[in-house]
């Protein structure tokens, strides 16, 4: 059951509790939408685009922690990675697209903090990967924003 799994991350201190928002879910799918919307931008260098294809992932995965009444918890090391585990949990992503989505974040990483440049070939798949995502979401999380809004 997800929510349990959920439970034991918040009961090790990885995730914290935090009341919905459809506001700020609205704004994280926003977040998303627009730099996957970068992300496709081919004046953009390579690296950029693959920062922003990453940050489209996150902002989904951070959107569907949302959803659920969580968040991860940012003063423990591997939040990032965190959240991305816990997509199997908030919207049924199966454990090899979270291999393929954490080799992505070790990228970007590799990326940031050492200077390697970006493949094309990775990019690719960060963009694939960020499009399904989001388009998930969409399905997803879209509704329940949309239902649970100020004016709905």
């Amino acid at each position: 059951m997800p929510e349990q799994e959920l439970a034991n991350l918040a009961r090790i201190g990885m995730l914290d509790s935090v009341p919905f928002s459809a506001a700020l879910l609205q704004k994280m799918l926003a977040t998303a939408r627009t730099r996957l919307q970068d992300a496709q931008r081919t004046d953009n260098s390579t690296e950029t685009r693959f920062d922003c294809a990453y940050t489209a992932i996150r902002a989904v995965a951070d959107a569907a922690l949302h959803a659920q009444g969580w968040r991860t918890s940012t003063s423990k090391p591997g939040h990032h990675q965190t959240t991305l585990q816990c997509l199997t949990h908030t919207l049924g992503i199966s454990p090899a697209t979270v291999r393929v989505l954490d080799a992505l974040r070790k990228q970007r990483n590799l990326s940031d903090y050492d200077g390697e440049m970006v493949t094309e070939q990775a990019l690719r798949e960060c963009l694939q990967q960020a499009h399904a995502l989001y388009q998930l979401a969409e399905q997803k999380l879209a509704p329940l924003a949309a239902k649970n809004a100020p004016n709905a």
